[in-house]
Formats: structure tokens, sequence, C-alpha cells
């Protein structure tokens, strides 16, 4: 049998459909963020990046490079084993202590990535507590699916942000057995945020666990950067929160924090943790100076706001569509997935904007979009020039002006 023919065609149909994913090869260059090199045909041109995670540039500050360093001369490179074998750090625990009090919690779990963190924490829960039920909000990120996939815990699907519907199915169940609210804060497609406070009341009233994937939030919301949950004061009614350090921290990796039993437990029997090597110990030196730094510093955060909102008032003004929410994600709608990778080649080719564009199955078919995070270090010179890009490509590919 010919597997690579196999493999070839179901490449080809991604490909016809607009929906295959080509890759910028973009080189990073320290202290100039959010400009990089691209390589291309063995050459490279300068692009302004659109699309970053690292929403606060944290990746490029002085500071948590200097602690990275600092920590690879004084530590070396990797961990040397998993955290069961010889691979807990020094690092790891001060880290671990750092985003326990990040959250307010009596303990923190430290993960590989963002994405490993909720896959090894859901579907350790939910298979090891006897007849639990997930109830997931309906726009869960792939990690949170496939976490509750692999459990497998009974499932129950809520309509995204729904109370009335998460209600509902909470109260059909049987009170006895164990129930589990999952849910994020920033939704990081669309950019909206969850009824926080409704949920977490609802959760209470029948006596469920709560699971708050907060991602894209820490960092950027709270006064000490604790996201979403800190801004509205529920992080101590909430059973576990999960979070990224490769976003607004700036670094790599993910974590879980609660009480303590609860990540003695995940710590116990949660495989993907138990059998994966530990994150580097320079890794999680820079994640607690990043920590550290946006506990005690709003500027970055106030900075971010002020450049988010004045770029939406932009694209207002100029009659590009965008989805209104309010947090620091910027989609543009196209709703064609030809369309919007022809965009984006044309923002990189002809005005050194590098934006991803986002097709099927990250979001719905017809819903196809850019995604813009703007930064602290996009200046207005730069929100000016990308307004003046999307106004004249909107002109000359003749795309709709409205949202919906």
């Amino acid at each position: 049998m010919n597997f690579d023919a196999l493999f070839q065609t179901q490449l080809d149909a991604l490909k016809e459909e607009g929906n295959y994913r080509y890759f910028a090869e973009l080189e990073r260059s320290a202290g100039k963020f959010p400009k990089a090199a691209n390589h291309v045909d063995g050459e490279t041109r300068d692009v302004t990046v659109w699309c970053s995670n690292d929403y606060l540039g944290m990746g490029q500050n002085k500071m948590i490079i200097d602690a990275m360093c600092e920590a690879v001369q004084r530590t070396g490179t990797g961990a040397g084993g998993t955290r069961n074998i010889s691979g807990t750090n020094h690092d790891h625990l001060l880290l671990e202590a750092e985003l326990a009090d990040l959250h307010g919690k009596e303990a923190a779990l430290l993960f590989t990535s963002g994405y490993v963190s909720n896959w090894a924490a859901l579907s350790c829960l939910g298979s090891r507590l006897a007849n639990c039920v997930i109830l997931s909000d309906a726009g869960n990120h792939a990690s949170m699916i496939e976490g509750i996939r692999h459990s497998r815990a009974q499932k129950v699907l809520w309509k995204h942000n729904d109370v009335a519907d998460l209600e509902a199915k909470l109260a059909a169940l049987p009170a006895n057995v164990p129930k589990i609210v999952a849910f994020e804060s920033v939704y990081s497609m669309d950019g909206d945020i969850s009824p926080m406070r409704e949920i977490v009341e609802v959760a209470e009233k029948y006596g469920a666990m709560t699971y708050l994937d907060e991602v894209h939030a820490v960092g950027m919301y709270g006064p000490r950067g604790g996201g979403v949950s800190e801004r509205e004061g529920l992080a101590d009614r909430i059973t576990l929160i999960e979070g990224t350090l490769g976003k607004a921290f700036g670094v790599v990796g993910g974590y879980i924090t609660g009480s303590a039993a609860l990540c003695d437990f995940i710590r116990s029997f949660a495989s993907g943790f138990i059998f994966t090597t530990a994150l580097p110990p320079a890794v999680a030196a820079a994640a607690r100076a990043s920590i550290v730094h946006l506990k005690q510093s709003s500027v970055e955060r106030e900075q971010q706001q002020r450049q988010v909102a004045r770029l939406r008032e932009m694209l207002d003004r100029a009659g590009i569509p965008h989805m209104h929410n309010e947090s620091h994600i910027i989609p543009v709608m196209i709703k064609d997935p030809v369309k919007t990778r022809m965009l984006a080649d044309y923002l990189m080719e002809e005005w050194g904007i590098y934006v991803q564009p986002i097709n099927y199955p990250t979001v719905p078919k017809g819903t196809e979009r850019l995604r813009f995070t703007p930064s602290p270090l996009h200046t207005d010179a730069d929100l000016a020039h990308l307004v003046e890009a999307l106004s004249h490509l909107w002109k000359q590919c003749a795309i709709s002006h409205a949202v919906a």
C-alpha cells in the first residue's frame, strides 16, 4: 500500500479548500519586537509581527533574557529527567510557589505546555473521579476537549457562555455524582470573555468543581496579572485555575493551581506530568522573573490596552469589520478561506505585515479571519501602517464591510 499517496490525497484536498497551513519562517531579534526577519527563498525581509501570543513582549524583555542566561550558567541547559527521576530543580519549586501566590492558591504544578496541562489535568480528574461528569463550554480549546475525551468521563456540552443552559444541564444530573464545569476566561479566536461570576455561582449551587483556563488572560488582566478571575475577585472561589507561561509571560510551559491536595492528586496520577521530561530550570527562572515583574508593574498592561483601543477606533473609522469584544484580541473577519490566505500573503509581500490566516478547523467554516494582537511595543506608526494596508486591500479585493 502506498501510504504517502494516501497522505498526499488528503493534503491536496486541504489545499484545494484553502485550509492548508503555510508557516512563515521568522527570526526574532532580541529587543526589536514586534519586528522580525522573514526568511523566504534564501533571502530575508523585515516584517512587523501582528499575531504573536507574546502579548506584552516579555519574551524580548532584557530582564527576562538576563534571568534565563544567569540560570543557564548556573544550572546548565536541560532538567535532566522527569520530575520524578532527578528532574525536580529548585527553580521549579520557586516558580510553582510564585504561581500559587499569583492565583491565591495553596499550590501549583508545572507542565511542559498549556496544552499538556489541560490535557493531563482534565484526563486525570475525569478518569480518577468515579462517575464524573464534565460539563464543557462549547467553545473550549482543543486541549480541553482532548483531555475530556481521553478521560472517558461523561461529557455534557453547554452552549457557549450560556449560563442558563449550563444550569439546566447541571440540574438534570444526579446530585451525588462528581461534576466539573470546564470553561475559559478569554476565548482566543473571538476574544470574548466568559460571564465568570454567573458560571461560578451556578456551579456552587450544584456542588460542582470549577476548572478555569486562563491562558489568554494571565499577565494581562487583574492588578497583578492574575487574569480575569483576579480582576473579578473570583480566584478564591474557583477550584482549579490553569494557565500558560508561553503567552503574556513570554517563555514556555503550562501550569495548574489549586489546593495542595488537588495539585498533589494531579502530580501523583496524571500521566502527562509523570512521564515527561521537566522544563529546563532556566525556563522556570525566566518565567518566574516575568511573573514577579508583572505582579508589580502595570505599565505593560496599560500601554497594551491603549494600543488595542486605538487600533479598534482606527479600524472602525476605516470601515474594516472586526469582532467587538472586551479583550485584547481583534479578529478581522474575512469569511472565506481563500481570500483570508490571499490577504495574509498580500500583507506580508507588499506591506511587510505578518498576520497568520485563521481557517477551519481552528474556527468554523464561514468565519475565517485575520487575528490581530497589538502589543505595548507596536507604535502608533505601526498601527497607522496596518490600517492603511487593510484599507487598500479591502478596496482591491472587494471584501464586505459587514461584521455579521
